[in-house]
């Protein structure tokens, strides 16, 4: 597709495509053949990928506006691969931006087990990849036993070791705010959270937990009375949800209108945590703590979150989402620092600053991949000020998000937990 050279700012050409569509923004004056080209592929118009795409728009221009990359500007090209389940859309879509755009580099993903296509697709063409997909561990493993081939691949969303280090923390601080021990599990029964329920599986009874329930929904349930009436006939104290699609704003509301005596804590559930998730769960949410990032909730854990979460408001007209945070943060950040820090878009030169980032962004004071080219979750055992990437557990309370997990960061913050007003275990904590 040739150029089109314009005064405008920011030309918009939408290109009906093999199965999506492709959105091409050059941000910025006098663009040239001398930009460098960042691909997004995520489901540009869905209720998750839009708001990526926003994301990153908003870290482009911000960039543009600050002098380029390099004394570059960047151009920003979108594939829209229609959710990422379908393997067709998705190896058009990331085909497209590689050989019709010739991207100098990839945002977004694919969900799940599917980001191994674009783990092989990046392979095959050699090109650097930064994914924001909750993945398998399994997927990240592959850049260590096969280096030289998955290099290009970097995953800057939690995965499941993550979500397992982060709901095993919370188990046990919950035990020592309440006592509670007898715990439950409900899981979309998806590949995404396979690893981290076996986990706990382990985990849990080694750690003289009660695992009572251990449940799991297929993807399309909005009916959760079955589920809640067997974990209430289980005994469960607390309830961890591994929820990411569309379920879980149903499940708030059953667990709320059934009044269910057990306290939900220490998982995720991606809608009901969002800034709308108040909204969309009619205040349903109440007294739910799930794990997000601190830019979506204005808890001003770096000293870019606010002004992360603040520009995102005045650019859009709505509260930035988990992966609209994330893709900004692989553009204005993480991307940005590793090319400047190597002076050079060259692949390998990139590729090995990347192994070596360790920058604050707006969800990490101080972002640093792992030797498989995941996140660094948590903290150093050596100096307890340099948190990497965390996973905050946010409380619903009354509209407001309070953060009550982890200890440090409730105590940072001064927070308490609350509990739900009818009946529960709760009204014997002394």
């Amino acid at each position: 597709m040739t150029k089109i050279q314009s005064i405008i700012l920011i030309a918009i050409i939408v290109v009906a495509a093999v199965g999506g569509v492709a959105i091409v923004l050059w941000d910025g004056p006098n663009q040239s053949s001398e930009t460098i080209k960042i691909g997004v592929l995520d489901d540009l118009d869905g209720i998750v990928g839009r708001p990526n795409w926003q994301g990153a728009k908003l870290a482009v221009e911000e960039i543009n506006a600050e002098g380029g990359i390099l004394g570059r500007q960047v151009e920003l090209v979108g594939e829209d691969h229609d959710g990422g389940e379908d393997p067709v859309i998705l190896t058009n879509a990331l085909i497209r931006l590689i050989t019709q755009h010739e991207v100098d580099f990839i945002v977004g993903g694919a969900p799940g087990h599917t980001d191994t296509i674009v783990q092989d697709i990046i392979a095959q063409h050699k090109i650097i990849c930064l994914s924001a997909s909750i993945i398998p561990d399994a997927i990240t493993q592959r850049v260590l036993d096969d280096y030289d081939t998955f290099k290009y691949y970097f995953s800057t969303m939690f995965n499941a070791t993550c979500g397992k280090l982060g709901i095993t923390d919370s188990m046990i601080h919950i035990r020592e705010i309440t006592g509670f021990n007898k715990v439950g599990y409900l899981a979309e029964d998806l590949p995404w959270n396979k690893d981290s329920r076996e986990a706990l599986d382990v985990f849990l009874p080694e750690n003289d937990f009660e695992l009572v329930y251990q449940g799991t929904f297929p993807l399309g349930t909005v009916d959760f009375s079955s589920y809640f009436a067997a974990a209430e006939a289980a005994g469960v104290e607390v309830l961890v949800p591994m929820i990411v699609l569309d379920g879980g704003i149903p499940f708030c509301k059953e667990y709320y209108d059934r009044q269910s005596p057990m306290l939900v804590f220490g998982g995720s559930n991606l809608l009901a945590s969002d800034p709308n998730g108040w909204a969309w769960t009619e205040g349903k949410c109440n007294n739910m703590d799930f794990g997000t990032i601190p830019t979506t909730t204005g808890y001003p854990f770096t000293s870019k979150t606010l002004q992360t979460r603040d520009a995102y408001m005045d650019r859009w007209g709505e509260p930035i989402t988990w992966g609209a945070a994330i893709t900004y943060d692989n553009i204005k950040f993480i991307l940005t620092d590793a090319i400047e820090r190597a002076g050079t878009i060259e692949t390998e030169a990139v590729i090995k600053a990347l192994e070596e980032t360790s920058v604050e962004t707006s969800n990490a004071r101080d972002f640093v991949f792992t030797e498989s080219h995941a996140l660094m979750m948590g903290t150093d055992a050596n100096d307890p000020d340099a948190d990497y990437s965390i996973v905050i557990g946010f409380q619903w309370q009354d509209g407001v998000q309070v953060p009550v997990d982890p200890r440090k960061i409730m105590e940072e913050a001064g927070a308490i937990l609350t509990f739900p007003d009818w009946p529960g275990p709760w009204d014997n904590i002394s």
